[in-house]
């Protein structure tokens, strides 16, 4: 009985360990890449520790709120998020993604999965995709004028200014992005981002900073729904947390020094294996 006793806390402890360091690595390319570390904390659980995928999602939702919270700070410290335009579209954010945590338990998990997969694979294209500077657009949206969104970022050549364009575009794009979100367990950085930098025509460093700093509150939206039904375990939900806030800490410290391009392609490799794997385990019904 004693050593049962033992084997099953070393396979508790070796669990938390694996999860640990999965999610602070999760956090880290979160950060750097302004997707949120659920695309690497959800395939890192059903996949390889076996978890039911919507105990994943519960904790998943759970790193985004601690990737938001680690990276958010020092992105607004720095002067590169537009805190205005953050507060201003969390208003369609977080709405829709207490509608997305809400349909999510009326889904089969395989099409969730599938879906996941699905996400995956356009944030990967999304992440490999030229990006084009708009930081040297002048004229402005009405609204954007109206709600005062316009701002500076700070660069190596000083201050820059940039205008905002096509707000009530971004805004829908920000509820379906926040439905995804919400059924997924997931920052949904890649739509955010498009909402952002697409759509309303602001500068890539701005749309992910911002991104970061939205993903906090939206799923801290949709937290609550999960864990009034019980799918959000805090012996996952815990050293997920702590790994990905101290990797959302570090990356975006590098963020703010680094180019990091490179590390977007390999990520983009890694995410597009995971995506084929969740949709293939979502087909054969394994999830």
């Amino acid at each position: 009985m004693f050593g049962d006793s033992i084997f099953a806390a070393m396979s508790v402890l070796l669990f938390t360990i694996i999860v640990l360091l999965g999610a602070f690595l999760a956090g880290l390319l979160g950060s750097l890449t302004g997707l949120g570390g659920g695309v690497i904390i959800i395939p890192l659980l059903t996949l390889v520790l076996g978890v039911d995928l919507h105990y994943a999602i519960g904790a998943s939702i759970i790193s985004v709120i601690a990737t938001s919270s680690g990276s958010a700070a020092a992105y607004v410290k720095e002067g590169i998020t537009n805190i205005r335009i953050g507060m201003f579209l969390e208003v369609a954010t977080t709405i829709s993604a207490i509608i997305g945590a809400i349909i999510t338990v009326f889904i089969d998990p395989s099409y969730i999965a599938i879906t996941f997969g699905l996400i995956l694979l356009f944030s990967a294209v999304m992440m490999v995709r030229k990006k084009i500077d708009r930081s040297d657009n002048d004229t402005s949206g009405k609204l954007a004028v109206f709600f005062k969104l316009n701002g500076t970022y700070p660069t190596a050549n000083g201050v820059q200014k940039y205008a905002v364009h096509h707000v009530l575009g971004g805004f829908v794009m920000m509820f379906l992005a926040g439905i995804i979100s919400g059924l997924l367990g997931i920052g949904s950085g890649a739509l955010k981002v498009i909402a952002m930098d697409n759509i309303m025509r602001m500068p890539f460093k701005v749309s992910t900073t911002t991104s970061n700093f939205m993903m906090g509150v939206t799923a801290a939206a949709s937290a609550i729904v999960y864990l009034h039904r019980g799918q959000i375990d805090p012996g996952i939900a815990m050293p997920v947390s702590l790994g990905v806030m101290l990797g959302a800490t570090v990356g975006s410290k590098i963020l703010v020094r680094t180019k990091t391009d490179k590390l977007k392609v390999i990520f983009a490799v890694v995410v597009t294996f995971l995506a084929f794997q969740m949709i293939y385990n979502g087909l054969t019904g394994r999830l």
